[in-house]
């Protein structure tokens, strides 16, 4: 009818455009149905949100053993409105699923021997193939209403050998086994493609708890985590939002050194002098904006945090600071001078992870900075000479020997925090991993005490 439509009202070459676009249309709506039923994704959940994101793949998955796990995709599929087949190894029972809702409950006759190589793998799955009649060449018997989920695993009627006769209702390969009657439903009602959760308990509860000792620590919120593949050792309310103090400084260096020419000079006025720990800049002084990012991350400078953003204005400087913050998925980050000064300038401790991420991938002469350890070879040594630093304790002990970079910040508002960076020797490989503590009364103990629990585990 469509054809012949377009053959009375419109040439061929438009007639040829329209149906190719229909074509295209049903297409992409076949990939969006697709995507919306077979395409998940598995998010981490801590108490809050999602913190960690990986794409779902069919197959034998030892964690659908899991009962809490099993659970989490199964209303996942079921919030979807999906439609999919769920078999219960351990109450020995089939459902279906039609888009999201149970319809159908069958009772499983047999699986694969426990511990046996043909035990029935606990997994995600797919209907891959549907035959009314398959032939086991294995157990040289015919499996009927036969649909395979993975390898040699199907979901079937009871079997029956080339002579007509069915076998024992105790005969298993390793496949899901329904009465026929059952096996021939299911089978009509399932499509290709259509998932499989296949779930077994392997474990059961009892009285016994296993504790892993946290550190004793005096911080309101830590996160120590691996920045290479971001496990995390130990965490205590890293998403709350927590004022940062001077922890701010190492976004002021990240802006100043993508913005700013580091050759570049500037005159100090009295509007870039701000109360700090130690003084250092003079009124008509000229420095370098290189020059100035010493005392900014030694000592914890806010004169140095001041003047540097006045190269571009401070309210320019200050919002580029906060687009960066976005761009690196610091979405609870707010920072509201060049300093830290302000009681406003707050993250979490999952936001600073991001930074330090970045900061060890992208921006690690930022870090070298603040470990007195950066190469001053390109723009020669630095104006200011004999500076402290403050982001390690004075008697340091052997731990800071692996201490790659990082800030410290102390306000009234914020306590203690700081954001450290080491490589940890852990299982004789050097794995680079931060430390970020807030509202702390001691962050120096604080990050020794967590490095020391981490290091027990590999001892």
């Amino acid at each position: 009818m469509l054809k012949k439509f377009l053959q009375k009202q419109i040439p061929f070459s438009a007639a040829f455009l329209v149906i190719l676009m229909v074509s295209a249309l049903s297409a992409g709506l076949f990939f969006v149905f697709r995507n919306k039923i077979y395409q998940y994704q598995l998010y981490l959940v801590d108490s809050e949100k999602p913190s960690s994101i990986f794409n779902l793949e069919y197959g034998s998955l030892p964690k659908m053993s899991e009962e809490s796990f099993f659970l989490r995709i199964k209303n996942q599929l079921i919030s979807d409105k999906a439609s999919f087949i769920e078999a219960n190894l351990s109450e020995m029972e089939l459902k279906f699923f039609d888009r999201g809702q149970e319809t159908k409950k069958f009772k499983i006759i047999g699986k694969g021997l426990d511990g046996s190589w043909w035990e029935t793998p606990a997994g995600i799955y797919k209907i891959e193939t549907k035959e009314k009649v398959h032939f086991s060449s294995i157990g040289q018997v015919y499996m009927p209403y036969s649909m395979q989920f993975q390898g040699n695993f199907f979901i079937h009627g009871v079997p029956y050998y080339p002579d007509g006769r069915e076998t024992n209702l105790n005969y298993t390969g390793g496949c899901i086994k329904l009465l026929t009657k059952d096996a021939r439903e299911i089978f009509e009602l399932s499509s290709l493609g259509i998932p499989v959760l296949v779930f077994e308990k392997d474990f059961q509860k009892d009285g016994f708890v296993h504790e892993v000792q946290a550190p004793k620590v005096s911080a309101q919120s830590y996160l120590a985590a691996d920045l290479k593949n971001n496990f995390v050792f130990f965490e205590k309310n890293s998403s709350s939002v927590l004022p940062i103090a001077s922890l701010t400084k190492l976004m002021t260096a990240v802006i100043a050194t993508e913005y700013v020419n580091l050759e570049k000079e500037i005159e100090v006025t009295q509007a870039m002098l701000a109360p700090t720990s130690v003084p250092r800049l003079k009124i008509g002084q000229t420095y370098k904006a290189y020059d100035l990012l010493f005392p900014l991350m030694t000592e914890s400078s806010n004169e140095a945090a001041q003047a540097l953003s006045y190269f571009l204005g401070p309210q320019m400087f200050v919002e580029l600071m906060n687009k960066k913050a976005e761009s690196l998925d610091m979405e609870s980050t707010v920072f509201a001078d060049s300093s830290g000064i302000s009681p406003v300038s707050a993250a979490s401790a999952k936001n600073l992870f991001s930074l330090a991420k970045y900061l060890y991938f992208n921006r690690q002469f930022v870090l070298s900075l603040t470990n007195n350890s950066i190469d001053t070879s390109v723009y020669g040594a630095p104006k200011f000479s004999y500076l402290s630093n403050f982001n390690k304790p004075g008697n340091s002990s052997s731990i800071w020997k692996q201490f790659v970079g990082g800030k410290i910040g102390l306000t009234k508002a914020s306590e203690q925090t700081i954001v450290s960076v080491f490589e940890l020797e852990l299982k004789n490989e050097k794995r680079p991993v931060a430390i970020i503590v807030l509202g702390s009364n001691n962050n120096f103990k604080d990050v020794e005490e967590i490095i020391s629990r981490i290091k027990t585990f590999y001892e």
